[in-house]
């Protein structure tokens, strides 16, 4: 996914076009926004755990090249917020209205 990662001002009636309501829509991609957030987190801390030692050598620590290298790799990465909002505006994200349903705004 090619997301272009400077910051880009929205059209507020295009945000609540799904929803009828922008405070919804908003809703539903801060929940998303939390669900990428947490998968990349996961995923991040599953790749450095195989880094994981237990000297305390501080410059073992530091010279490990390939470790540097996937942190700036998830650096570099759009953030969750601007992911949720391309996938809502491209009508990626499920979700459930509380108003016409029972439960709440799910993702």
């Amino acid at each position: 996914m090619a997301i272009n990662p400077s910051i880009e001002t929205r059209d507020v009636a295009k945000l609540s076009e799904q929803t009828g309501n922008v405070y919804k829509s908003i809703s539903v991609i801060s929940k998303r926004a939390r669900q990428i957030s947490s998968n990349v987190k996961e995923e991040l801390n599953g790749k450095l755990a195989e880094f994981a030692s237990t000297v305390d050598n501080l410059e073992e620590i530091f010279e490990n090249r390939e470790q540097i290298e996937i942190s700036k790799f998830y650096e570099r990465m759009p953030k969750p917020s601007k992911v949720a909002i391309e996938e809502f505006l491209e009508k990626k994200v499920m979700f459930r209205d509380a108003d016409s349903e029972e439960g709440g705004i799910n993702v």
